[in-house]
């Protein structure tokens, strides 16, 4: 039975893939006919008949540039000769049989003549490697392979495209100039040739994050490559040279280069750029220098005259030739200035923040974005709040602003915080400021704002149940309700919430959470109300923190921040707080009461991508501690509506980095050994 579900499978596939299908058919039957499947076709008698290269037709064997594709060298080559065919395979799904049959067909006859028209050329200099090419034979489709992966590449979408590129591009080059053989040339010239028709390897018109990126990964890469080389052989087009052979000083120079500017790459730093373009060009006159003097008095003679392994640095120079010709087309990308201002000078201050909330409104988390720790960068009338965390620009909430700038603003700003090195994203933003990124953008649940309609709101029904009977209990025991303000209470109820609130972060083995959760300091703002629950013992037995939410000039409701309970005190008092307080936000005439949105809680579907895993793992681990997903469940008896909340973000490579600002931005005091405290709390059985 599974073997007829696998034919089927197999059928099907050949059926869409006609064309790759019946190569890897005629590959495979020509490896079992020629037994080169189980043993090396260079050391049959058929090789030298069918097999290309220069020196076949020299001798007049016109045909083997097409007789020598189907044939396999060596058998381990088959394995990759195969997977590579998917590039072939996917060539052939978007475009069609005829187009990569064409590129197949086209790119392994024209890089294998190509190839041996160079060599023949470069054989008559005193190059020992193109002469010893120029006199070799090469059987294998994987000129033509290598020409169709190119082609699909440049079907990927950015900003694939140009990291696709990048890749394929850094080993082709590096195989070629380290350990370069006819078959390396070959591919070499495959994607050359496919650079020239299609040309879709355009790195100006990516976005400036992406050219700063690439740029890392190279210098990066580099760096790698020459530790690599050093402690192994090589046998490029620059001669050949043994293990830790080469010069330990260039190893030493180009790791300090790439430790000292990597970082200010990515960020696009201009004394990164101008130091790497400086060396650059350095290698490129140490590479045309050396390259002249060899074909003046030969490798051997140089080589004895100073005490240097030609080949590890003709290569090494060769490779940051390449390098400079990408930084330098890429060079408007290097403009980042650190400590920039991120809108229009002066940078508005918290009181024009509350000035532009009274005035224009916001959402049911701006209030937040007065608290200490944001910065705020002005765009005409539109503002954004945001922390500067770990290379990352992260913004709190939807911008403010009348509500016909805010897609502008969302633009201007991301403008603004690439060109600072920034990675830019918005945690808890809504659809608007969804909808006003940038295209190619991604998004993720990270909340869902529980907001209760307030006019009209009765505790009726059996829905209500549960608050009802914790107003009724309340109402039994003694208990008094009182909406105020923190400054507005006596000496010794204030002592008595920061005990609750000291008592709640003792337990809890990290300090309490920033950003989108308040403080008692929060709390004190003559704009927040608290609501208190008050024994007759005169006792407070919980309180709750309430955030104004402004529009059209007015407060049209509260979102819920702080939520305290006294440890032994009335059972049911947040149920007693959250349904007294809508009863008095309700007579009030506000319309909307918000229950706020519990971080790292939302309910993730099964394909929701590497930054649910993150939140997840967050999430996972600080639940225990801080009970996010207890506390979704409770505003559940609310009967809230949902409005969702999105992560914002460019794309997968920047997580790291914003993994990092949102456990900063969350616990910006917390300490390597309070997150140890909280991992052990993890782990105890009765929890």
């Amino acid at each position: 039975m599974g073997e007829r579900v696998t034919f089927r499978r197999v059928t099907a596939v050949a059926r869409r893939l006609p064309a790759t299908a019946a190569l890897a058919l005629l590959l495979l039957a020509v490896g079992v006919a020629s037994a080169g499947l189980w043993s090396p076709f260079a050391a049959s008698p058929l090789h030298d008949s069918v097999a290309y290269g220069l020196p076949a037709l020299e001798a007049g064997r016109w045909w083997t540039p097409a007789t020598g594709t189907f044939f396999v060298s060596v058998p381990w080559l088959y394995a990759p000769i195969i997977v590579g065919l998917t590039g072939m395979g996917y060539l052939e799904l978007r475009r069609g049989s005829r187009v990569a049959v064409t590129y197949f067909v086209g790119g392994q006859l024209a890089a294998v003549l190509l190839a041996s028209a160079l060599l023949w050329l470069a054989a008559l200099l005193p190059w020992p490697w193109a002469q010893g090419q120029a006199s070799s034979l090469d059987v294998g489709p994987s000129p033509g392979i290598i020409a169709c992966l190119a082609a699909a590449v440049s079907l990927l979408p950015s900003p694939w495209r140009l990291r696709a590129w990048t890749v394929l591009i850094a080993v082709l080059s590096v195989t070629f100039l380290y350990w370069g053989s006819l078959n390396d040339l070959e591919h070499l010239l495959a994607v050359a040739l496919v650079l020239a028709v299609d040309r879709s390897l355009r790195p100006q018109r990516v976005t400036v994050r992406e050219q700063r990126l690439i740029a890392f990964v190279v210098v990066c890469g580099l760096g790698a490559l020459d530790i690599l080389t050093y402690v192994s052989p090589t046998t490029g087009p620059f001669g050949t040279s043994d293990p830790v052979s080469g010069s330990w000083v260039d190893v030493a120079v180009n790791s300090v280069v790439v430790l000292a500017v990597a970082t200010g790459v990515r960020r696009g730093r201009r004394w990164a750029w101008v130091l790497l373009v400086a060396y650059g060009i350095l290698n490129a006159l140490i590479l045309v220098t050396a390259a002249t003097l060899v074909l003046v008095v030969g490798l051997g003679v140089l080589e004895g005259t100073i005490d240097i392994d030609l080949t590890i640095t003709l290569a090494s120079s060769a490779t940051w030739v390449v390098a400079l010709v990408y930084l330098w087309l890429v060079r408007a990308a290097f403009r980042a200035r650190p400590t920039a201002s991120l809108g229009v000078s002066p940078a508005p201050g918290v009181d024009d923040v509350k000035a532009e909330l009274r005035a224009t409104g916001g959402g049911t988390l701006s209030w937040m974005t007065t608290w200490e720790g944001m910065s705020y960068a002005r765009f005409g009338r539109g503002i954004v709040a945001f922390q500067r965390r770990s290379g990352v620009a992260l913004v709190l909430g939807d911008p403010l602003g009348p509500e016909e700038t805010r897609a502008a603003t969302v633009r201007m700003f991301v403008e603004r915080a690439e060109d600072a090195g920034l990675a830019p994203c918005f945690f808890s933003a809504g659809e608007a400021t969804r909808a006003a990124v940038p295209a190619g953008w991604r998004s993720i649940v990270v909340a869902d704002d529980t907001i209760v309609d307030l006019p009209g709101l009765q505790f009726t029904g059996k829905a209500w149940g549960a608050v009802r009977t914790s107003l009724n209990r309340a109402e039994r025991e003694g208990m008094t309700f009182r909406l105020s303000r923190l400054a507005d209470e006596t000496w010794g109820i204030r002592q008595q919430l920061r005990a609750i609130s000291e008592s709640w972060v003792g337990e809890k083995g990290l300090p309490e959470m920033g950003f989108t959760l308040g403080t008692l300091h929060e709390a004190a703002d003559p704009e927040v109300r608290v609501a208190l629950a008050v024994s007759p013992a005169g006792d407070v037995d919980g309180f709750l923190s309430w955030l104004p939410v402004y529009g059209e000039g007015r407060v049209r409701g509260w979102t819920l921040d702080l939520m305290r309970r006294r440890e032994g005190g009335f059972g049911p008092v947040m149920e007693y707080l959250i349904g007294s307080s809508a009863q008095q936000f309700s007579s009030e005439g506000a319309e909307v009461m918000s229950l706020s949105g519990a971080p790292l809680a939302h309910e993730y579907p099964p394909d929701a991508g590497v930054i649910a895993d993150l939140q997840g793992r967050m999430a996972a681990m600080l639940e225990p501690v801080y009970g996010f997903a207890s506390l979704h469940r409770f505003k559940q008896k609310f009967h809230p509506r949902y409005e969702t909340m999105y992560l914002l973000f460019r794309d997968e490579a920047d997580l790291t980095r914003i993994g990092a600002a949102l456990t900063r931005a969350f616990l910006p005091h917390a300490t390597l050994r309070q997150f140890a405290a909280a991992g052990v709390e993890l782990v105890r059985p009765e929890r």
